[in-house]
């Protein structure tokens, strides 16, 4: 038979166990093997990177990204889960660089390129066991046998075939750009990873004095960064705004935005000894801003002035652009084009000479007065020469968000760079187009943050200034030709000394020459390599190596019908795969994106290690279980939202729905193995059935019906809310209504009955349940349907998801006994608020609802709320009345000084006349001091009033009331009640079984005996007494205090 069911809730040892039985018994390959004639439904993995270790948001991650496709797979379609590795990047050298002990680009080329590559392959598999385990633990089902690695030839051909396919459309360019510069890395980043480093600095701006040349005056001109300043060559206003030249009271004239005048000057104001006021400025002449274009001022720095002399172009003079604003600052803005895009596009177009006094490491130039400094050391160092040379008007200090690199946290610069670029803003109409035909969940990150961020695409710098990367796949000859690579048979085909098993890597493919198809001279690799959002990004047909393989498999399995990462991947993989896929295939690479939340600690917090609220995956495995984590992140909230993760919501959540569902198998088991109940012996024969197991199974089926619904719809707390609803109805109503049913002798139809549909409603609710806690519901099939059932599927995870039958669903039925459910709720709380336990029989109960209940549930009512009579009721006035008070909040602002009045009246109403008028026209109408006032529901605090001898509850459906006036005869019957309760709980705890045979001895007050004497036929058949008498105690004793009254109690089999 069944296999005894433990109720602790111990669940991670049970967890090993099976996870133990799926490996030992390929359950994950079987899965696949027995869909592979189905419908594909194709899910991709976004990569992780083995060299880093697993953090709790990827326990999220992995749970969404596992429930989807178990769920699909038990719908028959076949579900290709190919795991994958990201092992290219930065991220790979850094950890090398630590680990070899060198710091930066000169280092690593002295070591040697070809064994730092080769460090870079074996650190890339740091972490790989870890991984597995990790995915293993939590449930997450892939194929990690036959991955794909982004630093494999076959993956890095099909990137290099895409790369030609973008150059042959003419996308893929060179260019000189302002780009995000990581000085300490050497490398610029594309917009998406700049997007992933911002940090809130404080810093010292500049607001400077630039002497007019040939005039007593000043422009001041104010910057964020004054390590630019020494690359200083024009200055720039706004055409359309108003200038003025002011003397000033600090003795100088300056030229500055008239809006501005107040906030930069007005300090300069002094008071005199008897009290007068000297102006801070006064305004000797105003000019509209292009009035200042082409006004010169002498160089701030030398050095400067020596690189615009050797270029032979104009600087050191005024210029305008729209792109100036006055919201900060001085209304002029100092231009060095060598370090942002917007001097950059000034200096276009004025023709200036390109000043950039900043090496490649990020330190200031020989030629400037700091040379050697890091830029960002450099900014006090400017600031005090600045003031030494009286130069600087003031040094503000501000608050500021300020790109950091994501990979090493150095500043970034922006830095004029020459890169390759793909042009995106040639596809932005694409890109835009495909988009629309994705289902984003939410929605808003798909139309809002992804959608502005494809508006405003920028073209993606794709190229990286470093060494373990894919190798940008194009060669140039010295006669300016360039020609782009697209496979190894078209290299071997070009190239005189391409080894035959060539590794796409460099240094390896930095010595391959080609033959220049124009002058026949040997043509050179560039020496970038790439992105590596552009392997990730590949993965779709680059993870088969299309198409030099595997055509017809790739075209099954594109586009993916579902992906999910987290919200900072819509900048990343989310926005490289689109990117690709439109440029190459002109179609989204996706259909369905579940965008996903951070996870935060317990106070909403960020979760970090310096912080030292990180949460260990591993810990939190061992500590709660897969299953339990799992179903805190379906439940707790939308996916999409931050997740608070803490122990406790994670214990209740799996206390609710997790122990409220092992509890009722195990008390399922517990009886079936009492009674030997094996349920292939039996059918569920609906027609015999009574209205309590029609009704479990009508919830059955209609969950069936919303589970369905809402996982193909991607409504993930919606699917888990519904699961814990039903369970809660399963356990919390039907068994403790049927439970009586289960212990009765033999074996009538009426127990068949209520075996074989709680039976039915476990196995069932497991299956729907699997893709979500996959572990306990394998565990409770194994022990419910493999026990007795040899021929059923091996695992629960082979099995078919459920089918509702339609036929069962009945509306009526579930509508009556909601109602049932709300009358004992409220009815609860009446015996709640009158301090009355349910063992203590009730003589009367009436209720008022907008339908009556047919007999059947009034006698469930009855029973639940140990009532002996119920009446349906229109008029419950004789029990209950209302009170108004008006709600202070509204009523205040509207009526003011009528609040007294307004008061004093509702004080004076009768309640339900007022409840009659308000339920018919909504609000209440009478008049204080003459003036009519009206006041709504949402303007009145209303509460109900309660007779003496009566307790009700209600709503704006229905009202309950309880009589709680007891006679002598109800106060009897609740003593024998607590009498027959208090003997459960002894037997209990003396550990008899369920089914032992036990005497009771009793000795106590007069009363009590009285009690006793008079019901012991009674007491003893509830407790499975043979003989209830008086006399000491034996066996197990205990003393008790009922109803005021002592009795000392003993209990023996």
């Amino acid at each position: 038979m069944y296999q005894k069911v433990s109720t602790d809730l111990k669940f991670v040892d049970r967890e090993k166990k099976i996870e133990k039985f799926w490996e030992e018994n390929n359950i994950f390959e079987k899965s696949m093997e027995n869909r592979k004639e189905g419908e594909t439904y194709t899910f991709y993995d976004g990569p992780p990177t083995a060299n880093g270790k697993p953090h709790i948001g990827h326990v999220l991650t992995r749970v969404i990204k596992d429930m989807i496709p178990r769920y699909r797979t038990m719908k028959g379609y076949m579900v290709p889960r190919k795991a994958g590795w990201d092992t290219h990047g930065l991220p790979v050298e850094l950890e090398v660089e630590k680990l070899l002990g060198l710091d930066g680009k000169e280092q690593i080329e002295e070591y040697g390129l070809e064994p730092f590559i080769n460090k870079c392959k074996e650190s890339v598999w740091k972490y790989k066991g870890m991984w597995e385990d990790f995915s293993g633990t939590v449930g997450f089902w892939a194929d990690m046998e036959h991955p794909y690695v982004t630093y494999d030839n076959n993956f890095i051909e099909s990137e290099w075939w895409a790369l030609k396919k973008i150059w042959d459309k003419g996308l893929l360019y060179k260019g000189f750009k302002i780009v995000p510069y990581c000085p300490r890395c050497g490398t610029p980043l594309s917009a998406q990873e700049v997007a992933q480093g911002y940090k809130d600095v404080k810093e010292r701006s500049a607001i400077v004095r630039f002497k007019v040349k040939d005039e007593d005056a000043y422009i001041l001109a104010w910057t964020t960064t004054p390590w630019t300043l020494p690359s200083n060559i024009a200055l720039c206003v706004n055409p359309e705004e108003d200038y003025a030249k002011v003397k000033a009271a600090d003795g100088y004239v300056y030229y500055m935005a008239c809006a501005l005048l107040d906030t930069v000057l007005g300090k300069l104001a002094t008071k005199t000894e008897d009290g007068e006021e000297t102006p801070a400025y006064e305004i000797l002449e105003t000019y509209k801003g292009t009035d200042l274009e082409y006004k010169e001022y002498e160089p701030l720095y030398q050095c400067a002035a020596d690189c615009a002399e050797k270029q032979n172009k104009k600087a050191f003079y005024v210029t305008c652009d729209t792109y100036v604003t006055l919201t900060d600052g001085t209304g002029v803005v100092h231009i060095a084009p060598a370090f942002g895009e917007d001097d950059a596009k000034v200096g276009r177009k004025y023709d200036m000479p390109f000043v950039q006094l900043v090496d490649e490491k990020g330190e200031m130039g020989e030629t400037t007065p700091f040379a050697g400094l890091f830029v960002k050391k450099a900014d006090p160092e400017v600031l005090k020469d600045l003031e030494e040379r009286q130069l600087l008007f003031e040094a503000p200090n501000f608050e500021h968000s300020y790109p950091h690199c994501w990979r090493c946290d150095t500043p970034l610069i922006y830095y004029a760079r020459e890169s390759w670029f793909i042009k995106m803003t040639e596809v932005k109409d694409d890109l835009i187009r495909n988009n629309n035909t994705i289902n984003w969940i939410p929605e808003s990150i798909g139309k809002g943050r992804f959608g502005d961020w494809l508006e405003n695409v920028q073209d993606w710098g794709i190229s990286r200034n470093r060494y373990w990367g894919t190798p940008l796949n194009i060669w140039e000859c010295e006669c300016g030709h360039q020609h782009s690579i697209g496979s190894i048979a078209e290299l071997k085909e070009m190239s005189d000394n391409c080894p035959d098993d060539i590794e796409l890597h460099r240094p390896y493919i930095d010595e391959v020459t080609i033959r220049c198809p124009k002058c026949g001279k040997p043509m050179h690799r560039v020496p970038e390599v790439i992105d590596c959002w552009f392997d990730s990004g590949s993965m779709p047909f680059a993870q088969h190596h299309y198409p030099f393989e595997n055509k017809d498999l790739f075209e099954q399995q594109f586009p993916a019908d579902f992906i999910s990462e987290a919200v900072d991947q819509t900048r990343g993989w989310f926005y490289s795969l689109l990117a690709i896929s439109t440029l190459v295939f002109n179609e989204a690479p996706y259909k369905n994106v579940i965008v996903l939340g951070h996870v935060q600690d317990e106070k909403g917090q960020k979760m970090s290690k310096s912080k030292g609220n990180a949460v260990d995956p591993f810990e939190a495995l061992e500590q709660y279980g897969a299953d339990a984590i799992r179903w805190y992140f379906y439940v707790n909230s939308a996916p999409w939202l931050p997740n608070r993760f803490h122990g406790k919501i994670v214990t209740e959540g799996q206390r609710k729905f997790m122990g409220t569902l092992w509890n009722t198998y195990a008390f399922f088991v517990l009886y079936a193995n009492i009674d030997e109940f094996d349920a292939t012996k039996y059918t569920l024969e609906y027609d015999k059935l009574p209205v309590m197991d029609k009704w479990l199974l009508s919830k059955l089926n209609t969950l069936i019906q919303t589970v369905d619904n809402n996982l193909e719809n991607y409504r993930i707390p919606e699917t888990a809310r519904a699961l814990q609803d039903f369970v809660d109805d399963m356990s919390n109503w039907y068994v403790r209504r049927s439970r009586e049913r289960f212990w009765a002798k033999g074996m009538e139809q009426d127990k068949i009955n209520a075996y074989m549909t709680l039976y039915t409603a476990l196995v069932t609710v497991a299956k729907v349940a699997a893709p979500m806690i996959p572990f306990m519901t394998e565990d409770i099939y194994q022990n419910l349907v493999r026990s007795i059932d040899k021929t059923a599927p091996e695992s629960i995870h082979l099995c078919d998801f459920p089918v509702a039958n339609e036929e069962w669903i009945d509306v009526e039925l579930e509508e009556n006994m909601d109602e049932v459910l709300k009358i004992v709720v409220m009815g609860r709380a009446c015996r709640n608020t009158a301090n009355i336990k349910n063992r203590q029989p009730i003589g009367k109960m009436f209720v008022k609802a907008e339908k009556i209940l047919p007999e059947f549930y009034q006698e469930i009512v009855e029973e639940e709320l140990n009532v002996k009579e119920m009446e349906f009721t229109d008029d419950v006035r004789a029990f209950t009345s209302y009170t108004f008070k008006p709600q202070l909040k509204t009523v205040g602002p509207k009526y003011g000084k009528l609040l007294g009045g307004i008061k004093a009246h509702l004080a004076e109403l009768d309640g339900n006349a007022a409840m009659d008028e308000l339920n018919a026209s909504e609000s209440l109408k009478f008049e204080v001091n003459g003036q009519e006032v009206t006041l709504f529901r949402e303007d009145l605090l209303i509460d109900m009033a309660q007779t003496e001898g009566y307790v009700s509850e209600g709503d704006n459906t229905m009202t309950v009331v309880l009589d709680t006036n007891l006679t002598e005869e109800l106060l009897e019957e609740g003593f024998v009640r607590e009498i027959i309760s208090k003997i459960q709980t002894m037997r209990k705890e003396a550990d008899f079984e369920v089914m032992d045979k036990i005497k009771v001895y009793y000795d106590g007050t007069e009363k009590a005996e009285a009690v006793f004497a008079k019901y012991a036929k009674e007491i003893g058949e509830e407790v499975l007494a043979t003989e209830v008498v008086k006399g000491t105690p034996a066996g197990y004793t205990k003393e008790w205090n009922i109803n005021g009254e002592q009795v000392s109690m003993g209990v023996e089999k």
